[in-house]
């Protein structure tokens, strides 16, 4: 999915006033990419890629028309290649001395964390978790060595400090919690893992 070099999202609490932003965002300027659709609860997202002029335009056209229905919004104009693999649900190794973890309560503002988490420091960006089955909350792992992993967790943090929900820094991961954490995060499917 090309997502560079710019990607904006629009996160709203009206599925309807949702589609007809996507709608009008595609028609205002030619993108790369326009994914669009439903998350818990209720929410509507709507995420663009393309030039960074083109995803400025549709950013303007969609706060037009669905302000009034907007939750939070994104863009990032050099979006780090970590982050792109994050969104379509690629999983990195947890290897390092500590893990971070950043939660936030919107999805955008997950985005932008791990974005200025993995550009300003040397860590590794193990996943990131949006919506569906969170609550509409969203979290990140950082992976790396303790002081990197402290300055990622703090430089993601400090992007939208309005949006936070938690964040720590973990050293030494214990291997079991850590085998809980590449597993499926879902409470009930790692209780019907033990039944089975």
């Amino acid at each position: 999915m090309p997502m560079q070099p710019a990607v904006a999202l629009l996160e709203f609490d009206s599925i309807a006033v949702g589609i007809e932003t996507g709608d009008a965002m595609v028609k205002r300027a030619p993108l790369d990419v326009i994914k669009a659709g439903t998350v818990h609860p209720g929410k509507y997202l709507v995420l663009v890629g393309g030039r960074v002029a083109d995803v400025e335009e549709a950013l303007e056209a969609g706060r037009l028309v669905g302000s009034e229905h907007l939750i939070d919004e994104m863009v990032l104009p050099d979006i780090h290649d970590a982050v792109v693999a994050a969104l379509v649900g690629s999983r990195a190794t947890g290897e390092g001395e500590a893990l971070g973890i950043i939660e936030t309560s919107t999805v955008s503002a997950i985005i932008e964390a791990a974005d200025a988490g993995v550009k300003g420091a040397r860590v590794t960006l193990r996943e990131i978790r949006m919506a569906d089955g969170l609550g509409g909350k969203g979290y990140l792992l950082f992976a790396g060595p303790l002081a990197e992993v402290e300055a990622a967790v703090e430089i993601g943090s400090g992007r939208v400090p309005e949006q936070i929900v938690a964040s720590r820094v973990i050293p030494q991961i214990h291997a079991e919690m850590d085998e809980n954490l590449v597993a499926d995060g879902r409470f009930r499917k790692r209780i019907r893992d033990v039944s089975e």
